[in-house]
């Protein structure tokens, strides 16, 4: 089946594309002296993180314990959870998954580690944890050196709870102004990041782990320094259009959503057949990151989604309204490919104009 043969809106993902990428990424981390652990929260396929893991990658990260669920449940066996763990009801579900994967989780403050203790000293588990270090983004992570003992003393203290190391993301790569800057704030954040594993061996306690999450910085080939072992890059296995940006080139997009032209009104507006629930309505608007509008034409690369609805994705451009037609079909490259993946029960992998198959995106949903 050709893919124009599908129904509108449908995810795409061009399989030589993702493939490139995959390899390429991995073929960064080899160059780098550090492990990949993709995170899959992007793509939230078992198929493609089984690529990824099949060409080198040492285990995944995942947003979410719902996500950690599937992934395990279809033969991913080694799960970072990049995120804080707060509840009796997920520290049960993880105790559950350590039955048949290997799987760590995030913390940065000692009444996680203290419920953690009390969780699993109840099922006669350790939990493998790692904090997470704020370098910048404004998000979650530890800020204060102080507390960071405070949390190394907590996690020694609990004997059901083992410290494997230390994560970060510098989330913040994406609105630097340049390249340089870019640069600059990956740089600052793995010293920040080396910084508490320094202050975590002089406290007796060995990160087996300093892991370091940035998709801007590791797409532009920038430098990790010695002492990161492992990195967290998502985006590149698709790309969108902000990502590729910061690489000036649409070439490693591998992900689109087709969608049908229906309407023709106005001699400059044209209406698609997908708005926000199938392109999402986040915009990239600042840095190296930055996209205008909110989804690019593949094949007319200078032509930008003006405004979407809830099911309508408005183009004003005369020149794209004189060549479409009612009918036609186009492909659009999304800014932001994380929450586009998660708007689809399942995309389709093509190879040219032939669909290969269909790829269930089974931790969709997986909000908790």
């Amino acid at each position: 089946m050709k893919y124009l043969d599908l129904d509108t809106p449908s995810l795409l993902i061009d399989q030589k594309i993702l493939l490139d990428n995959i390899l390429r990424m991995q073929d960064y981390a080899k160059r780098q002296n550090a492990t990949l652990r993709p995170h899959t929260k992007t793509h939230k396929m078992p198929y493609i993180a089984k690529l990824q893991m099949e060409h080198g990658a040492c285990g995944i990260a995942v947003a979410k314990v719902g996500e950690a669920e599937v992934m395990a449940e279809n033969g991913i066996t080694d799960v970072f959870i990049a995120n804080q763990i707060v509840g009796n009801q997920k520290l049960e579900r993880i105790c559950a998954i350590q039955k048949i994967a290997k799987i760590s989780f995030g913390v940065d403050t000692p009444s996680q580690v203290e419920d953690a203790e009390r969780v699993f000293a109840k099922h006669g588990l350790i939990a493998n944890v790692l904090i997470e270090i704020e370098v910048g983004e404004n998000r979650s992570g530890v800020i204060e050196e102080a507390d960071f003992i405070a949390l190394l003393d907590t996690i020694r203290n609990s004997p059901h709870v083992h410290f494997k190391g230390i994560f970060s993301h510098d989330g913040n790569t994406y609105k630097a102004k340049d390249l340089e800057e870019c640069y600059n704030i990956s740089i600052g954040a793995q010293q920040r990041t080396l910084r508490f594993a320094q202050i975590s061996a002089e406290h007796g306690m060995i990160c087996e782990t300093v892991s370091y999450g940035s998709t801007p910085s590791m797409i532009n080939d920038m430098d990790v320094l010695e002492g990161i072992t492992e990195l967290r890059p998502g985006t590149y296995a698709l790309m969108d259009a902000s990502q590729s940006n910061s690489i000036g080139t649409l070439d490693h997009c591998a992900a689109t959503v087709l969608a049908s032209v229906i309407s023709r009104p106005t001699n400059e507006r044209v209406i698609l057949d997908v708005g926000a629930k199938g392109l999402t309505m986040q915009e990239r608007t600042v840095g190296i990151c930055a996209t205008p509008g909110k989804g690019t034409i593949l094949d007319f690369p200078g032509i930008h989604i003006h405004s979407v609805f809830d099911e309508h994705a408005i183009v004003y451009d005369s020149k794209f309204q004189e060549t479409v037609q009612v009918g036609d079909k186009v492909r659009i490259i999304p800014v932001h490919i994380c929450p586009v993946c998660n708007l689809y029960d399942s995309a389709w992998l093509i190879s040219g104009d032939e669909v290969v198959m269909e790829i269930p995106i089974l931790c969709r949903g997986k909000l908790t």
